[in-house]
């Protein structure tokens, strides 16, 4: 591998023009390709297997033209104070609402407040319920702009009116957090490196690679039904590892060049080193990336291998891309300890003797293992302790913001209508095998009116054909709550017993149902995914490292670091600890998705800064050092550069907190704070002291297994039969 790579590495410094001329061309054709696509929608959402899909597509077929899962919205009113909806001027403006609603080609029906007994017990509140034909992540703008037009006349005509359901929801707009992102990322490399030039190199090569994923994307969304939300992964991850991978390599470069190599032999040795730890690294993040499909839901799966696509080409560019910029570069791109004249170079350094912050703590940590190891330990489990109550669930209108016209929607008809009318149920009865269709009806509905926690059956609707039929059924408890879940339930329990009794099939769906199941469907595959990616990681760490006990220790501490950052986000967002500071204005459960979007994510980036610094002790070890010296080695020249990359990753991560959608806000600072615990507290901390502690026996590998595994060489031990040392030791002037 690394004489392979170090080939590569020399090939792509000499032949720059031609590699330079290859991504310039892909970046062009990709570019052309996503500007002359179809413009594709958003993609379309369904959950297999579950129970709520199950009733979206049996509606789909004996109720042509519902629209099951199509986008639903209230326009909610409320009457000026002292006066009732069903006044005649309040009666004449929702009317003209009504009408302006019901008049959008996307739009399958509207229901009149005062015909469909949608008006409070007190009279003051009123709604409007419009059902579209597709669904809300299809739903184009023009149908949100006639909605709140519509809204906007009602409300000129002195109503109170908000708007709530799912046909307001939009993708959330990243743009203004990857700027910032890239911005701190600028100034984090140029304090790495001390050049303006070296710092610009991994931006340049990551947004190039982004670029192209991207655009590819948008090329491939209208063939593959891959939607405009299926590319933000893919720009989140692959600006990450884009950054971190060309770091990686460039460090090594400018450390190459400090020990006296030519800069053609830099190039080749920092890829056959550096981007031998790249490769594996970006293996583990491919891994965890694909390994979302076991979830099975399609839109995850598409996210997860177009953000693997993503993170390969970062891995290719960071291999020929950046050694071939630095050809160009050449003698601008100052060897490790040197800075840019722009930036103070030239100076006396103060302590030059002084070995740097890196290799002082290696020491102290290598001197007191068993305190930093139980520190590390105790302070993460102490962090984790909240991850005991951990809650999940999906967010509704109910923890949105209160500025949000969706929030107040949902507050007025909590106050007009009960808690439980946000999240109807509603229940499907297939009778197609039954002998009396319309007692089966009957019986279901009599059957649900005696569960607790329900506070309204509706009489069942049928078909024309008479065999399936609708009932909703309203909680008296807010849709995000344990109450509502169990009543799903219990219902689901009930129609197990009448579906033997009368032949007929009880299904629970809706929006609050579909919440649930998804919930659950996420919780089960959790497990699974997490022992296929670290399964899958830990034998190629083994073949990285040649080792049981380091791919071990990884695994723990990355395990360790996501149970931390699951117990502060359970801490912020469910209990409500440093809410004022985040700005988190409803607590609740904590997302559904959040468990497995952090494992895949932190993981992959985990195993990066593991890869990176564990490979310079390995390399160090393999060349003769002390296991407790290989350390300090290995901290003296990775530290510094995995600190950056840290650095950069939280910034990006953190800049995603000030959003205003609480699930944005949420993974943002989860990924934040992830990424923190496993950089400097298990990666900088608990892997040196156990490593300390360990010392020898950390490299141990049965022999059985040492001769049945590959030999990829990535701590570079064979590039010394490419050159004599003696004769690379020319130094070079800068």
């Amino acid at each position: 591998m690394a004489t392979f790579l170090y080939k590569l590495g020399r090939l792509a410094f000499r032949r720059r023009h031609f590699v330079a001329l290859i991504w310039v061309a892909l970046l062009t054709l990709a570019g052309v390709g996503a500007a002359s696509a179809p413009t594709a929608g958003n993609t379309s959402f369904s959950i297999p297997g579950t129970e709520a899909q199950k009733a979206f597509d049996l509606l789909e077929q004996r109720f042509p033209g519902m629209s099951a899962d199509g986008a639903t919205a209230r326009v909610v009113f409320k009457a000026p104070q002292g006066e009732k909806m069903t006044d005649a001027a309040n009666k004449r403006a929702v009317e003209k609402t009504v009408e302006e609603l019901g008049s959008g080609s996307e739009v399958a029906s509207v229901a009149d407040p005062y015909t469909g007994h949608a008006v409070s017990r007190n009279g003051t509140i009123a709604y409007a319920s419009v059902k579209y034909k597709v669904s809300g992540m299809e739903l184009e703008d023009s149908s949100r702009d006639a909605l709140k037009e519509a809204a906007q006349q009602a409300r000129d005509a002195g109503l109170t009116v908000e708007v709530g359901g799912d046909a307001l929801t939009a993708t959330p707009e990243t743009g203004s957090s990857e700027i910032i992102g890239i911005a701190i990322a600028a100034v984090v490399l140029v304090i790495t490196f001390g050049s303006l030039l070296a710092a610009g190199l991994p931006l340049l090569t990551a947004i190039i690679g982004v670029g192209i994923g991207v655009a590819s994307i948008t090329a491939l969304a209208s063939a593959l039904d891959l939607g405009s939300t299926t590319s933000t992964l893919a720009t989140m991850i692959g600006l990450a590892v884009g950054i971190d991978y060309a770091l990686f390599i460039v460090s090594r470069y400018r450390a190459e060049l400090a020990e006296g190599r030519e800069r053609e032999e830099a190039a080749g040795r920092a890829v056959g080193t550096a981007g031998s730890a790249v490769v594996f690294a970006g293996l583990t993040v491919v891994i965890a990336l694909v390994g979302l499909s076991v979830v099975n839901i399609p839109m995850l799966t598409k996210m997860g291998i177009a953000a693997a696509g993503t993170v390969a080409i970062a891995v290719l560019i960071a291999l020929t891309m950046i050694p071939a910029l630095l050809g160009y570069a050449g003698r601008k791109v100052k060897p490790a300890g040197e800075k840019s004249k722009l930036l103070g170079g030239g100076r006396t350094p103060k302590n030059p003797g002084r070995a740097n912050l890196g290799t002082r703590w290696a020491s102290f940590v290598v001197r007191r293992p068993v305190a930093v190891l139980l520190l590390g330990v105790l302070g993460l489990g102490a962090a984790a302790v909240p991850a005991a109550s951990l809650e999940l669930g999906l967010p509704d209108d109910g923890s949105q913001p209160v500025s949000t016209t969706q929030r107040r929607a949902y507050d007025l008809l909590s106050e007009g209508f009960g808690p439980g009318f946000n999240g109807p149920l509603m229940v499907v009865v297939d009778a197609k095998g039954s002998d009396d269709p319309k007692a089966a009806f009957t019986q279901v509905g009599e059957e649900i009116k005696g569960l607790k926690n329900v506070v309204t059956v509706t009489p069942a609707t049928p078909n024309k054909a008479g065999d399936t039929a609708t009932i909703t059924v309203v909680p008296d408890s807010k849709p995000s709550s344990a109450t509502t879940e169990e009543l799903v339930h219990a219902i689901r329990d009930k129609g197990a017993d009448i579906a033997a009794e009368t032949d007929s099939q009880v299904l629970v769906t809706g929006s609050t149902a579909m919440n649930i199941d998804v919930s659950q469907k996420l919780n089960d595959a959790l497990l699974p995914y997490l022992a296929l990616v670290v399964g899958l990681a830990f034998l190629l760490l083994i073949v990285v490292f040649r080792s049981v006990l380091v791919p071990l220790k990884a695994a723990l501490g990355f395990l360790l670091s996501v149970l931390a950052a699951l117990g502060a986000v359970v801490a912020v967002f469910q209990w409500g600890w440093l809410s004022g500071l985040m700005n988190v204005e409803e607590t609740g459960p904590v997302m559904s998705m959040m468990p497995i979007f952090m494992v895949g994510v932190v993981f992959g980036l985990a195993m990066d800064y593991e890869v990176f610094l564990v490979t310079r002790m390995r390399e160090a070890y393999v060349h003769g050092e002390s296991p407790s010296q290989a350390v300090v080695t290995g901290f003296k020249h990775g530290a510094r550069v995995v600190t950056a990359a840290a650095v950069i990753m939280i910034a990006v991560f953190s800049g995603f907190i000030g959003s205003s959608e609480s699930m944005v806000k949420m993974i943002g600072f989860g990924l934040a704070i992830a990424v923190f615990f496993d950089a400097f507290l298990v990666r900088m901390a608990i892997v040196p002291a156990v490593l300390a502690l360990l010392g020898k026996r950390a490299w141990w590998l049965p022999q059985w297994l040492d001769r049945a595994l590959p030999n990829v060489d990535v701590e570079g031990e064979g590039l010394r039969t490419h050159a004599d040392p003696e004769e690379e030791k020319e130094l070079v002037r800068a």
